[in-house]
């Protein structure tokens, strides 16, 4: 073959291949030019309500911190029209580490045309301590906005309000309810709020979670799921030195428990069980009488901390010093959340969505960190879950420089818009 003819099969490839990319760029829809103004619009007054809402310090912990936020997002939601209560926990699952009062839900109900059932969750408490935000203040700097909580959850709470406002402002009612609901106790593994997730969303055909959507803004399909192991030993003290042989040494006997738990851990499966923290004695020279240790557990299916929980239960009969006491608690704290068929289908359309604005998005389908509220939001859920729907942000539980990027404010409200609207009207699997 000539040089010439050689450079011009290359030519002609180099062509064809630009014209297929051409191609594929052009069969990607152009966005909806009113949805994408409203968001646009909406841009500010978000920025401002997140003023607003970082300037409240809601620790999960301060009551009366949540309290104060609750009352000023229901307060949004009835000027949009919704039907708003402001609930306080009943129907509380106790932990460990669950307070004794837990602060309240914010739970909001739009009445539209159509058949389809659509709700949104977010969070309003924080993982800090009252006194931190003087060194976080709102601010804006550049394309970042900055404040204690702002990424995590505050900027969700935000976007469902604006993403609420919006839909009015086209004055689009095709569904048949959009469900919003806020809580307060999230970063404490929602003992009082899990129950009401799950029974509200079990009667939707979408649930959307505004967790932020990291740096790059992926969504989430799969969370780990998040469990506690707590070993206690009942033995006998008796003195170390004259008489060690009348007691019963819990210490040796925790310490037989947990080698012989040592090998539940599946880390191929996603399945971790890991002893993180152990206590015995109370002096040198006293056989400890009680002894006990807690454990980390992670798993990826909801079945396996059933089999776990199993496991253990049924390894603490086999005894070191037969006189000794064990029991065993296991706490399942946020169970995981598993990607469906139908979860897939709808954040592959959101995906789609976004390609509108010449933007890529993960999906993500594999757990790879903690759990989240959708976890509960899924258990008995007949349609998808999606996480991640927030906008992106960085340094979430940190004590410096936590913000979102408020350039993907309208991406992420123009793709919470389009995901409700194309649900409503049919145009996406929603099972």
């Amino acid at each position: 073959m000539s040089f010439a003819s050689l450079q011009f099969r290359r030519a002609a490839a180099s062509s064809l291949l630009a014209l297929a990319v051409l191609g594929a760029a052009a069969s990607h829809a152009a966005p909806v030019a009113e949805v994408l103004d409203a968001a646009q619009a909406q841009q500010q007054p978000m920025l401002d309500t997140l003023r607003d809402l970082v300037g409240i310090e809601s620790g999960s912990r301060d009551v009366e911190g949540v309290e104060q936020i609750a009352a000023l997002v229901a307060d949004k939601l009835k000027a949009l029209g919704g039907s708003v209560q402001v609930i306080k926990p009943t129907d509380v699952f106790r932990m460990g580490d669950t307070p004794e009062v837990i602060g309240p839900m914010v739970h909001a109900e739009f009445k539209g045309k159509g058949s389809k059932k659509i709700m949104l969750i977010a969070h309003m408490d924080t993982v800090y301590r009252n006194g931190m935000l003087k060194d976080q203040p709102f601010r804006v700097d550049g394309d970042r906005a900055y404040g204690l909580g702002i990424a995590d959850d505050k900027q969700g709470v935000a976007l469902v309000i604006h993403t609420v406002a919006l839909l009015q402002k086209l004055k689009f009612d095709d569904f048949g309810t959009l469900t919003v609901l806020f809580n307060g106790d999230e970063e404490i593994s929602s003992p009082g709020a899990r129950s009401t997730i799950t029974r509200l969303a079990s009667d939707q055909d979408a649930v959307f979670s505004f967790e932020g959507g990291g740096t790059h803004g992926d969504l989430r399909l799969a969370t780990s799921g998040i469990g506690a192991a707590y070993l206690t030993v009942a033995g006998r003290t008796s003195h170390a030195g004259s008489r060690p042989e009348g007691g019963v040494n819990a210490l040796y006997e925790l310490s037989h428990q947990i080698l012989q738990l040592d090998d539940l851990s599946k880390p191929e499966e996603g399945l971790k069980l890991n002893w993180t923290v152990a206590q015995a004695g109370t002096n040198r020279n006293v056989i400890p009488g009680n002894a006990t240790a807690q454990a980390d557990a992670r798993a990826l299916r909801v079945a396996d901390f059933d089999a776990l929980q199993a496991a253990l239960q049924e390894r603490i009969k086999n005894k070191l010093l037969p006189e000794s006491k064990v029991s065993m608690k296991f706490e399942v704290r946020r169970p995981p959340l598993e990607a469906t068929p139908a979860s897939r289908a709808l954040a592959e359309h959101g995906k789609a969505i976004y390609q509108e604005l010449g933007m890529p998005m993960n999906v993500v389908d594999r757990a790879a960190g903690g759990g989240t509220d959708a976890a509960f939001a899924a258990l008995k859920a007949r349609g998808p879950v999606i996480e991640g729907m927030g906008v992106n942000g960085f340094g979430a539980h940190s004590n410096a420089a936590e913000y979102i990027e408020i350039k993907t404010i309208v991406p992420r409200m123009y793709l919470a818009s389009r995901m409700i609207m194309d649900l409503s009207n049919g145009k996406v699997p929603a099972k």
